[in-house]
């Protein structure tokens, strides 16, 4: 199941400003309009609302003679305005007429073709709304010219049919301007607002499990945001807890079993020499290596002495020198290869001994127990431990290094020997690689950073 790509804060902001600015532009504007009408402003200035009733009215019979549909706004007029008066013409010459055009307008109506639009009142200058108007207008028989009073009130319905082009035209351009502001303004104000919250990110990618004890940043965290910094605080000091507890657990436990393996190997050596009691001592050899390597492993995450230059050739040849007994017994070989009489490295000297003596402890339990075993140093400071065993499938050379890994089910596997390795070179800045060897076997190389001497 593919996971859903997460929004953008930046954008569902935006996205939600402009449609509450649109939303509330809106709003406004018919709050406006509503309160204009509930106030009877609008209807008072209003000088269409006969025109209006009679364009929506008129209309062509089936000989394309002008008819005026008996609607309900024009039903509604003519009780409204008992004496209405009108006159509807086209360009060819058709008139439709009802009442009596008042005395002082009917000079007017002989000169309708000289006239295009016009407002007409008994009193000198501009009122509102006027006695009589003059126009011409679309309607569904075509472009009429309409003379008539303006007595006629503003209709609800009519209002309300304009409220799309109204709002294509006015509300629409106003709230793309509010949103092309908001789609500038946001980001920038996001940006500020979160900085806090970049901070505890860039802290957050510091966290690893060598590196504890570390907090997120509360300063400049929205004050929205800071129970969720604070809780993850509050858990990774949980974290940091149950893995001193861990890490003291293995130390105790490391501690205890040295003395019960030491005793098990004294009882096993005064044991008559049989096959029996071999196996019993390599078993038991195998657990005491094992309790050390966890206590190396603790001592390791504990680190806290400067490191020193370090001999790698007088490291090796000391390694080989404690291992070639067992090698010999094993059925092997061994053969030491210096470039140099003396390659120096920076690193703790103990820790560095206990990798080459784990690679070289690895060769002699899964060499084959035939042929050489070749311990090399160069002068980059680089230490190679060949075997000629089967040597390490290359899908298999990562895993090798994970604690207690079997390359097969039968093996003992290296217990903590390849992973303790492992962690000693990413402490040392260096790293360990498995190589196929020459002309068989496995070639583990083990890369210092090289001193010069």
């Amino acid at each position: 199941m593919s996971l859903k790509r997460p929004r953008s804060l930046k954008w569902s902001l935006v996205l939600r400003i402009a449609l509450l600015q649109c939303a509330m532009l809106t709003l406004i504007i018919l709050g406006i309009i509503g309160a204009l009408l509930a106030t009877g402003l609008i209807p008072h200035d209003y000088e269409d609302g006969t025109m209006d009733v009679l364009a929506d009215a008129v209309a062509r019979d089936a000989g394309g003679k002008l008819v005026l549909r008996e609607t309900s706004d024009l039903t509604k007029l003519r009780s409204e305005v008992p004496d209405l008066w009108f006159i509807i013409r086209d360009r060819q010459g058709q008139r439709l007429q009802e009442g009596t055009v008042p005395a002082i307008f009917q000079p007017f109506a002989g000169l309708l073709d000289t006239i295009s639009d016009a407002r007409i009142d008994h009193s000198i200058g501009e009122s509102a709304p006027p006695d009589a108007k003059i126009r011409w207008t679309e309607t569904a028989a075509g472009n009429l010219q309409i003379f008539t009073g303006t007595k006629g009130g503003l209709s609800l319905l009519r209002l309300l049919g304009q409220a799309p082009q109204f709002f294509l035209q006015g509300i629409l351009p106003l709230a793309g301007l509010m949103a092309l502001a908001t789609l500038f303004a946001t980001p920038w104000v996001v940006r500020g607002a979160l900085s806090g919250l970049g901070h505890a990110a860039a802290e957050a990618e510091r966290i690893d499990i060598d590196q504890r004890g570390v907090q997120l940043p509360l300063k400049d965290v929205p004050k929205e945001v800071t129970p969720l910094v604070k809780a993850v605080n509050a858990a990774l000091a949980r974290l940091d807890k149950g893995y001193e507890r861990h890490k003291r657990f293995l130390t105790d436990a490391a501690h205890e079993l040295r003395t019960p393996v030491a005793i098990l190997n004294t009882r096993l050596a005064s044991l008559p020499a049989t096959p029996e009691r071999a196996r019993l001592l390599q078993d038991a050899a195998r657990l005491s290596t094992l309790t050390d390597q966890l206590l190396d492993l603790q001592r390791l995450d504990r680190q806290t002495s400067p490191f020193e230059k370090v001999d790698l050739v007088a490291v090796a040849r000391g390694v080989i020198v404690d291992l070639a007994p067992i090698a010999f017994s094993a059925g092997y070989e061994m053969s030491f290869e210096p470039e140099r009489e003396a390659v120096f490295a920076t690193g703790d000297r103990t820790a560095i001994e206990r990798a080459v003596t784990n690679i070289v402890q690895n060769a002699i339990e899964h060499g084959g127990r035939t042929g050489k075993i070749t311990v090399s140093v160069t002068a980059a400071a680089v230490i190679e431990v060949r075997d000629e065993g089967n040597g390490v499938p290359p899908a298999e050379r990562e895993r090798i290094f994970e604690p207690f890994y079997r390359l097969h089910p039968q093996d003992h596997g290296a217990g903590l020997g390849l992973n303790l390795v492992q962690e000693i070179m990413q402490l040392h800045g260096g790293r360990i690689e498995i190589l196929d060897g020459k002309p068989r076997g496995a070639c583990f190389r083990m890369s210092f950073r090289a001193l010069a001497a």
